[in-house]
């Protein structure tokens, strides 16, 4: 098993997230109140917060187990990831752009707009 490791973020070095772009995905140690060591997450907040000095960003993390729903995005191989899954955009969290650390891989802008609106279905939003 091989992860890619970008270097950790100083606070005061590089508060634009080391180059963090929306629609990639990141696998985190020990995210807060998940009882998994690791959990695989998707960066769903704008670019524009991403490049700014705010310290946390809005992710959706990722499961290996889905229902299909219309707020569930299927993900594979493809994201960089081992197998099958689901992003789940029903339990959204704020992550430390500090802990996004290990990249395993990005959307495609197809699968960006699956996620876009999943995201919409998921906020109520039309």
């Amino acid at each position: 098993m091989s992860w890619i490791t970008r270097p950790r973020a100083k606070p005061n070095d590089c508060p634009s997230g080391v180059g963090v772009k929306r629609g990639e995905l990141y696998r985190v140690y020990k995210p807060g109140g998940d009882a998994k060591q690791y959990r695989t997450f998707v960066i769903v907040s704008r670019q524009v917060l991403i490049d700014s000095q705010f310290s946390t960003v809005v992710c959706a993390p990722v499961f290996t187990h889905g229902e299909g729903l219309s707020t569930q995005v299927a993900v594979g191989t493809d994201e960089g990831l081992k197998h099958a899954s689901w992003i789940m955009c029903d339990n959204l969290v704020s992550l430390r752009k500090t802990d996004l650390t290990n990249f395993l891989g990005s959307l495609a802008r197809s699968r960006l707009a699956e996620l876009d609106q999943a995201l919409k279905m998921a906020m109520d939003i039309s």
